[in-house]
């Protein structure tokens, strides 16, 4: 009987998904614990974002942008609660191997009898859902602090966006995520670094061609580019799906390239760490 079990697919796929229930419920329990944290960042970037929109309350409709008034603090707005929204969730993968480390259950973690892509489909489960959490209270408190008229608005080419969007920035988590597995001390500052790059390529808050010449070609390898373009495009311009096509066309393409190269890049990494002893709390 024990045989028919350990090779039974429907048994080892129960495993599995029970597997990633846990690992979810531990990102629970530990948001739980820190949630004093949790909603000091929360408010950090509610008033971030508040801020933003004030800007352009203050400086009226910018003739480069080709909108009025209203427009430009929704194009602002926009900018700010979806960055705010990747950046927790590209972070949140990131940086879970150096919370685990601080934490010193790298090692158990990883040396648990469990498929690696049950650990990630677990983790990254987590980052999504607490992000979403924070993108809807802020959105909403948003929408009511600027009086934004979403009316018109194709909210759902916009869940579609933010579909893509949120598979594509794990992608990209789990690329940068090898770089605290491989360093210790300096691989969640390089993480940081990646974000922070990202940031500034993405068009957040102005349109790309204010950018050095340099730097505009980098916005094609940073899906939130394609994100907001694709997001204001359904928010701010009503447009409908069949416009949105190029854009979530190049975010899918984004999903398809970042999700396999970090899976990949994550699972050398992993082995890497496990011959050289890296996975201790100390590295």
């Amino acid at each position: 009987m024990s045989v028919e079990r350990i090779h039974n697919p429907g048994s080892r796929l129960s495993r599995e998904l029970a597997a990633v229930r846990g690992f979810l419920l531990r990102d629970v329990d530990l948001t739980k614990r820190y949630l004093l944290w949790d909603i000091v960042w929360l408010i950090y970037n509610l008033i971030n974002a508040i801020i933003i929109g004030l800007i352009g309350v203050s400086s009226g409709a910018a003739p480069a942008f080709a909108m009025d008034h209203q427009g430009y603090v929704l194009y602002l707005c926009i900018g700010a609660v979806i960055w705010s929204y990747l950046g927790v969730v590209f972070i949140f993968v990131a940086q879970a191997i150096a919370w685990e480390r601080w934490e010193g259950t790298l090692e158990y973690t990883f040396m648990a009898p469990v498929h690696q892509f049950t650990r990630l489909a677990g983790m990254c489960l987590a980052s999504v859902i607490y992000g979403l959490i924070r993108i809807v209270i802020m959105m909403a408190l948003l929408v009511w602090i600027f009086d934004l008229d979403l009316r018109g608005a194709n909210f759902g080419a916009a869940l579609m966006t933010l579909g893509l969007s949120t598979i594509a920035m794990l992608g990209m988590g789990l690329v940068a995520a090898v770089f605290p597995l491989l360093s210790p001390e300096k691989g969640a500052q390089a993480t940081e670094i990646i974000l922070a790059c990202t940031l500034l390529v993405s068009g957040t808050y102005f349109p790309i061609s204010v950018l050095p010449a340099l730097l505009q070609p980098l916005a094609w390898i940073c899906p939130p580019y394609w994100a907001l373009l694709a997001l204001r495009q359904a928010l701010l311009e009503h447009a409908p799906l069949r416009e949105m096509l190029p854009n979530l066309g190049m975010l899918l393409l984004s999903g398809l390239i970042y999700v396999p190269l970090g899976y990949l890049a994550f699972r050398w990494a992993e082995n890497y760490a496990k011959r050289t002893g890296l996975l201790k709390r100390n590295g």
